[in-house]
């Protein structure tokens, strides 16, 4: 974990400072090679950077989300969130934030990763790290690559292809390099193609399997008076409902019906991307770098039913005189007195809305860089970047359309119509019969649904100036410094469809978003020698920055950074540091209006699962979050041993005013455990049952966490051992302990560690280690590679019988071979098994950030050089 520096070439690579001198920094720094990134054949940057234990994934390595965030690609240092984890290339911020899927991989040099807060150097956001992506500008040359992969069970397959070119020009004095690829997966649909995944669900206090609703069947079910618990036939005729075992609006066994039954376990996504950078020596003391990067995420898939659940007083009302109904229904109701009934009803052929997504990140950047004499260099740039968000959902009902159509009576002849249109011949309306899989027709169909949509445009433009050097020169050696101005503006526009604007639709809508915010920041840095080659201070250097940030939403605020390291023996270094880090809202917690979902939550007054509305939206008066970090750690790399490497860091996160929307799950929670001011945002009906949850952007009092990394790692030239070989063995080992990651809200304090199957709540596992062996000689390389997860429980916050996860151990393969060929060319051709034994990831890990829900995957591929 020792600081990247710049190389021969004056290239300045990121670490948790802005000098460019090298010197050991007492902020813990990661560096990732491409070979690293490539083990596991991880779908994207992000995915192979979320198997280290420094980071927690937002899904599993392999799944994005089926939300409509899917495709994205973020990364998120210590489990604080990805909005605290700030992503750049080459040092610059990139438009689109934190998705490392909008940069190509075959581009990519390396990552550094910055484990301790970094806003003094490098700006808000940085309060978990920093993850600098690195791009390959020298490459040479003419490189074609395609990988393919499939999983154990035959699906899960994907392609990429990829390509970059580079060369040289004006006798040296400039290089163009042009690099791209297209890759396509197409998922694994539906859930349930994974045993341990689809259908379960937390049930009666314990994680169960066959989990459906029991308030809505496939062609209806009958929730209310003389007929309830009969489901409707595809004829309309009437059957006994096999209701299973019922709690509440969900049963096991039976035939409750699930979105799982049809819904993606895996997101299918197609993109492509592509960037190309032209850098020129316009005189020997300047150069000139010009980029462009663009890339496209896309695909249209199956996504979640728009269903309505019944219940004996709500639902779909249904009328004794509805045209559509069978003589047999009618007699029925009649006999008993009755008018009608209320109706669930698993709309599967009716509205199971499609997903139509696309983003596309297009940005430019144009950079000086410069000299000053031999002691100072300077630079200069400015970027423009705009994301595109856009989606369609089509298949969603509309709330008049669909009650009008439901409301069916016998017109003249017989003929089914709308009562309404007995009042009003003019109506477009088209009677709809909801009695029997399959019983809609496709006009009543295109009549009762819409398309919710959405097109929003993410701009960033960002610019600065800096001058870096070493002015003067102690005994202890030579001072350097760094100071610059930045500035930046971000702006959103995100307009959505007519239908959305007027709130038409029954369950889910897109929202409008329009805002912007400028920042203007001026920053310092300097590193002092104090000590040289004394006893115990055999290199004692001082390290500290300062940066006034002034955001046009919240004023001016300040971070800082102290930080010390010390050659205790040769060898042996000590580093400590002390930093007060910022990070300001975003666009989407700033501008969001109203946000439309549906979550499944324990009920603790009631102890029953329900399944809610919940709303949220942003909040333009959220204050800054303000974090106070610690780190203290030593490397040691023995000079008698030759190619050892050590490094533990222990890291202290404290951050108040944080920025956050509470989780529909902790939202009841903290509610039920006393804090009363939350419980406004609980609704309930006057069963006591709840019906919406409402969570907008906040700032909760405290987030905390606590840990210690470790690594070591070992290089040994076989010719040691055996004079003529020409290989070497590379052993590493990486860990994370985590003490404690809690939540305060001012009222109730959560404790997040080992909570680590629950999918989208903020849980961390005590420990994480990945280990690996490894053989590399001139023509083969060779992988085996460990990846462990502590024991913990699926969700600390709810309580389950069945709540405790056993410690699991994934193992991947690598193997590489660089066969020969004529002519100066190179081909290598590569192979890849991800979770070599195929162990199933426990009961119910949707999503799960931890466990690996495809299953053993193999993945071959070749590149070629010319």
């Amino acid at each position: 974990m020792e600081a990247p520096s710049a190389d021969d070439s004056g290239e300045i690579v990121v670490t948790g400072s802005r000098i460019d001198r090298n010197f050991d920094t007492p902020t813990p720094t990661l560096t990732v090679t491409s070979e690293d990134l490539s083990v596991g054949a991880r779908p994207n940057v992000a995915a192979a950077l979320n198997d280290l234990p420094q980071f927690r994934a937002t899904t599993s390595a392999q799944t994005t989300g089926t939300n409509t965030g899917a495709g994205n690609a973020p990364v998120d240092l210590r489990g604080l969130g990805i909005n605290r984890t700030l992503v750049l290339v080459d040092g610059r911020r990139i438009v689109s934030d934190n998705d490392l899927n909008t940069i190509p991989n075959v581009m990519i040099r390396s990552a550094q990763v910055v484990t301790g807060g970094a806003s003094a150097a490098w700006g808000s956001g940085a309060v978990a790290g920093v993850v600098n992506i690195g791009i390959d500008e020298k490459f040479s040359g003419l490189q074609l690559g395609a990988q393919a992969g499939l999983s154990t069970y035959g699906d899960a397959a994907q392609h990429r292809f990829e390509g970059k070119a580079g060369f040289g020009f004006a006798e040296g004095r400039g290089h163009f390099v042009l690099g791209g690829e297209y890759f396509n997966s197409d998922g694994i649909v539906p859930k349930v193609a994974r045993e341990q995944i689809g259908r379960w669900a937390s049930f009666g206090g314990a994680m169960t399997p066959d989990v459906g609703f029991s308030t809505s069947a496939y062609g209806g079910l009958i929730t209310s008076g003389v007929l309830a618990g009969k489901a409707f036939n595809p004829d309309g005729s009437l059957r006994d409902f096999n209701f299973g075992r019922v709690v509440g609006g969900y049963m096991t066994g039976g035939e409750g019906p699930s979105n799982d039954d049809l819904s993606p376990l895996m997101t299918p996504q197609r993109r492509y991307s592509a960037l190309g950078r032209l850098t020129f020596d316009v005189t020997p003391s300047i150069k000139v770098t010009a980029e462009l990067r663009h890339s496209r995420m896309y695909n249209n898939y199956i996504w979640f039913g728009d269903h309505v659940q019944g219940t004996a007083t709500s639902g779909i009302r249904i009328r004794s005189d509805n045209a559509f109904l069978s003589n047999e229904v009618r007699t029925a109701l009649a006999n008993a007195g009755q008018d009608g009934f209320y109706m669930g009803r698993f709309n599967s052929d009716l509205s199971f809305p499609t997903i139509d997504f696309e983003r596309k990140v297009t940005q430019g950047t144009l950079a000086l860089d410069g000299r000053i004499g031999s002691n100072l260099r300077w630079s200069a740039y400015y970027s423009h970047g705009e994301y595109q968000n856009n989606i369609d959902t089509p298949g969603f009902l509309l709330t008049r359309e669909f009650a009008n159509a439901v409301d069916a009576v016998a017109g003249p002849g017989g003929t089914p119509i709308c009562r309404i249109a007995l009042t009003d011949p003019s109506t477009n309306c088209v009677p709809i019969n909801l009695f029997g899989l399959g019983a809609p027709s496709q006009a009543a169909i295109d009549y009762v649904t819409g398309t919710p949509s959405q097109r929003g445009t993410t701009k960033l433009d960002v610019g600065g100036v800096s001058l870096r050097g070493e002015p003067f020169a102690l005994p202890a050696g030579d001072v350097s410094f760094a100071v610059g101005v930045e500035a930046r503006k971000e702006s959103i526009t995100q307009t959505i469809g007519a239908l959305d604007a007027a709130k038409a639709f029954r369950t889910f809508s897109f929202s409008a978003m329009s805002g912007s915010f400028t920042v203007k920041e001026a920053f310092g840095e300097v590193l002092v020698p104090l000590i040289h080659n004394t006893p115990l201070l055999r290199k004692l250097e001082f390290n500290g920055a300062v940066r006034v940030s002034d955001y046009s939403t919240t004023g001016s605020i300040w971070s800082w950074k102290l930080g010390v390291t010390n050659e205790f023996f040769p060898g042996f270094r000590g580093r400590a540091t002390r930093s007060r880090d910022i990070r300001s809202a975003n666009l989407s917690e700033l501008y969001t209006q109203t946000t439309t979902g549906y979550n499944t939550i324990y009920d603790p007054v009631t102890q029953q699962n329900v399944y809610v509305l919940s709303n949220g939206g942003g909040n333009p008066n959220l204050e800054p979050e303000k974090a106070d970090t610690w780190t203290f750690g030593f490397t040691y790399s023995p000079p008698a041993v030759s190619g050892l490497n050590m490094s533990v860091d222990y890291f202290n996160i404290d951050v108040d005013d944080v920025i956050t929307t509470i989780a529909a799950q902790d939202l009841v929670t903290r509610c039920y455990n006393g804090n009363t001011a939350l419980c406004a945002r609980v609704e309930r009906d006057a069963n006591g049952t709840i019906t919406r949850t409402i969570s907008t952007f906040v700032n909760l009092a405290n987030y905390k966490t606590d840990g210690i990394d470790a690594e070591v790692s070992y290089v040994l030239p076989l010719n040691r051992l055996f004079g003529s070989s020409e290989g070497r063995m590379k052993f590493r080992i990486l860990g994370t302990w985590v003490n404690s990651l809690t939540t305060d809200d001012g009222v109730v304090k959560l404790e997040y560690v080992r909570s680590q199957g629950y999918s989208f709540g903020l849980g961390v596992p005590a420990w994480r280690v990945n280990g690996s062996i490894g053989y590399e000689d001139q023509s083969f390389s060779g992988l085996v590679r460990a990846r462990y997860i502590s024991p913990g429980e699926y969700n600390n916050q709810v309580p389950l019988t069945n709540n405790h996860i056993g410690a699991y151990t994934y193992f991947d393969l690598q193997a590489q071979m660089r066969v020969p060929v004529a002519d100066g060319r190179q081909m290598e051709l590569y192979a890849n098994v991800s979770n070599l034994f195929n162990k199933a990831p426990p009961p119910g890990s949707l999503y799960s950030p931890y466990y690996d829900v495809l299953g053993r995957y193999f993945t071959l591929g070749a590149r070629v050089r010319f």
